[in-house]
């Protein structure tokens, strides 16, 4: 189908206002990715401590989550660069879709921890050469003023399908044990219960196939309202990573130094499982209430942005961050770590697509897949020390030290970005 310009878009009716059919297509994409993801993804701690030595997990965790974010986000950085070099974006996402839709499900047939690191991996690769792109597409297909909302809306459908996943999972793994799958406990799966979860990482690929019908029918390329440099200089004579402005640079990097103490989530899944003995069941149910919260608050904090600006929400989403950590490193009771796991989607809900909001408003129009890409890709350089670390950490030192750590430096990168809200106009 020939692009087309955002602007040349018919009037959205009132229930939707400023969220044209492009980001609702590109949302379902996510949301039934995500569905399928997540039908694998909270499981995997309980997978991995069925084929790694005991108590060796946290440490897997950390490995699987640290390689395979940096390796998505270093391509990230790359895949952004060359959607604006080709003027194009649809084309990367489809081929990042299409690899995670392909890989995920072969989790499957792992026999041995570096398996499915190596297959997570392959998923990340997906991942990471299509996010940028469809960032840029997202900016470019709705209007500044709803830009917040636009980004809110799409990490609430992505965060539906996170709902959706372990729903469809538990559904699944109740076809295949039954009653057992709350009444087991241990540590350890079993090796019923470790053939239920190869059954179910295999069907993961049905909505994943369901996606990319969508994706190659749904979404449309869509062109920026204006494609020449704004600063007359040629576009060859300045790459495009010199021609992102300071400010854009300075939030990357106090945003990094956030990501440095942002580890995978599976260690909260981790934490449940290991304090609390819970059993499969509860670990779904603890993953659809972080995701039900998340999907509440993203959409009100990429409006609440749209109104306020965006770094005073981002600041106030890392502060809750650092506080739901500090209380983990102290929980005591189930139904405490409950309350801090709602709390937590909050935190998502100010940031997320309030982040990639800011990023379309500080990065000239042109250039804006090359700044997702070094957004993206400084945040995902920091994830290998970020949950490599955090495994350590709890391994050596103990879960408490390791979300206390977490906690400091939130705090610090909040107090950054205040500072540099101080010194800069609303946005």
């Amino acid at each position: 189908m020939k692009p087309v310009s955002a602007n040349s878009a018919r009037p959205h009716p009132k229930w939707r206002e400023g969220i044209g059919p492009n980001v609702l297509m590109i949302g379902a994409v996510s949301l039934l990715t995500d569905a399928s993801s997540e039908m694998i993804y909270p499981l995997l701690p309980v997978f991995l401590a069925g084929l790694v030595p005991l108590g060796s997990a946290a440490v897997y965790v950390g490995l699987m989550a640290g390689i395979s974010e940096t390796t998505a986000s270093l391509l990230k950085i790359f895949s952004g660069r060359i959607s604006d070099a080709l003027g194009r974006r649809k084309l990367l996402v489809v081929l990042g879709y299409g690899l995670s839709t392909v890989f995920r499900p072969l989790i499957a047939v792992a026999t041995a921890g570096w398996h499915v690191i190596a297959f997570r991996f392959a998923d990340r690769v997906g991942k990471g050469i299509r996010t940028s792109p469809r960032d840029a597409l997202i900016s470019y297909s709705v209007e500044p003023e709803f830009r917040g909302r636009a980004f809110g809306l799409h990490r609430a459908m992505d965060h539906f399908g996170a709902v959706a996943g372990p729903i469809i999972a538990a559904v699944i793994l109740l076809a295949f044990l039954g009653r057992g799958l709350w009444i087991h406990s241990e540590q350890i799966p079993t090796q019923q219960e470790m053939q239920a979860l190869r059954w179910l990482f295999g069907l993961a690929l049905i909505p994943g196939l369901v996606a990319m019908v969508v994706l190659m029918t749904k979404v449309r390329e869509v062109l920026p309202a204006a494609t020449e440099p704004t600063d007359g200089k040629s576009k060859e004579n300045l790459s495009a990573w010199r021609r992102l402005p300071k400010k854009f640079y300075i939030f990357v990097g106090i945003a990094s130094l956030f990501a440095l103490g942002n580890s995978s989530d599976l260690f909260l899944l981790l934490l449940a499982k290991t304090k609390f003995g819970l059993d499969m069941m509860s670990l779904l149910g603890m993953w659809v209430a972080l995701h039900l919260s998340k999907v509440i608050c993203s959409f009100f904090g990429g409006s609440l942005s749209d109104r306020l600006g965006r770094r005073p929400v981002i600041v106030a989403g890392w502060l809750v961050y650092a506080l739901v950590y500090l209380g983990l490193a102290v929980v005591g009771q189930q139904w405490q770590f409950w309350c801090l796991l709602i709390i937590y989607g909050l935190y998502y809900g100010l940031t997320e697509g309030v982040e990639k909001a800011l990023v379309a408003d500080l990065a000239p129009l042109e250039y804006r897949g090359s700044a997702y890409g070094v957004y993206h890709g400084a945040i995902g350089l920091a994830a290998l020390p970020a949950s490599l670390l955090f495994g350590v950490f709890w391994k050596v030192l103990g879960a408490p030290i390791a979300f206390g750590v977490g906690a400091g430096l939130a705090c610090l990168a909040a107090i950054l970005l205040s500072a540099f809200l101080a010194t800069e106009s609303r946005s």
